[in-house]
């Protein structure tokens, strides 16, 4: 096969793995990211469950792959969100908001990228890694605000994860819990602020 045609045929095999993704994240939508099964996933794209095993080892590699995408799909999302501002406060606060925007806006993916809703699955080396990327940034759009202490740190992830899942669990498609964000902000920063004084 010559070069052009290998690249056609990985240029395809690109596509159709795009498109059983795709058609994952619609199931998962409406029958929940633990529902996911191969047989519906492959009626979805126009072939047997057999047929899946060409593109994924299983439903952990989906899983895999649909985690991946979820946590690059949140990098992009958040890119400038925390940027150096005047006000550290502002940048705090806008951060926080489009983290809880991002996980309201797909239940499944949220519960894939943050709880444990996929009974025996854990997200493999690589998948795993690219969620790791995007908390080494996340570590350092705080540090760029002046967040460097790594319990701060942690504290911060804990107030964003908190809101989110009391947002998931409580007020789906509300914003009971993002209206909270500038009060919860503002008594971290007093924490910190606190902490300095010592």
């Amino acid at each position: 096969m010559t070069t052009a045609g290998r690249s056609a045929v990985a240029r395809r095999r690109l596509r159709r793995t795009e498109e059983i993704i795709t058609a994952a994240w619609a199931l998962a939508e409406r029958d929940g990211i633990a529902s996911l099964s191969l047989r519906d996933l492959a009626a979805a794209v126009g072939m047997r469950a057999p047929s899946l095993y060409e593109y994924f080892d299983g439903k952990d590699a989906i899983h895999d792959a649909m985690f991946a995408e979820g946590w690059t799909a949140l990098h992009r999302h958040m890119e400038g969100r925390t940027a150096p501002r005047k006000d550290p406060t502002a940048a705090l606060i806008a951060g926080t908001e489009a983290f809880l925007d991002f996980c309201a806006a797909s239940l499944p993916r949220y519960q894939l990228m943050f709880t444990r809703a996929v009974p025996g699955w854990e997200p493999g080396e690589s998948a795993y890694a690219v969620s790791q990327s995007y908390y080494a940034t996340f570590v350092a759009d705080l540090a760029a605000v002046g967040v460097v202490d790594p319990a701060d740190v942690d504290l911060f992830a804990a107030i964003g994860a908190g809101l989110a899942a009391q947002q998931a669990a409580n007020d789906p498609g509300g914003d009971r819990y993002r209206r909270l964000v500038p009060a919860a902000i503002a008594m971290f920063v007093h924490h910190l602020q606190e902490g300095q004084d010592q």
